[in-house]
């Protein structure tokens, strides 16, 4: 007995979901501000294919240790981004804006 395989037609065969570059880059700024000690991010994305690269800006809380805040963000932005939108990261640049204190210093008058 032999059995003849058939194409399936257009119509039930998966679609392409394309996600564009500035979504990318909010939702990985969503992402972001959800590790502590980031007060504000700005990210760029650049979607090729299914994969992402991110470029993110951040202003950090004053005194939180820099290397470690920026390792966490990479980390947390490549799980997050690949979680909410089924691309893969490829890069994530991280660079640091401003270092900013919850509150402004108290001025003494003299």
């Amino acid at each position: 007995m032999t059995t003849t395989l058939t194409a399936q037609p257009a119509a039930t065969q998966p679609g392409l979901t394309t996600v564009a570059d500035r979504a990318v880059g909010r939702i990985a700024g969503r992402a972001a501000l959800e590790v502590p000690d980031v007060l504000d991010c700005a990210v760029t994305a650049r979607v090729t294919g299914g994969v992402a690269t991110l470029d993110a800006r951040l202003d950090l809380r004053y005194p939180a240790p820099v290397a470690a805040t920026a390792a966490r963000v990479r980390a947390h932005l490549a799980t997050r981004v690949a979680a909410l939108t089924g691309l893969r990261v490829s890069v994530v640049d991280v660079s640091v804006g401003v270092l900013r204190a919850d509150a402004a210093p108290e001025r003494r008058v003299r």
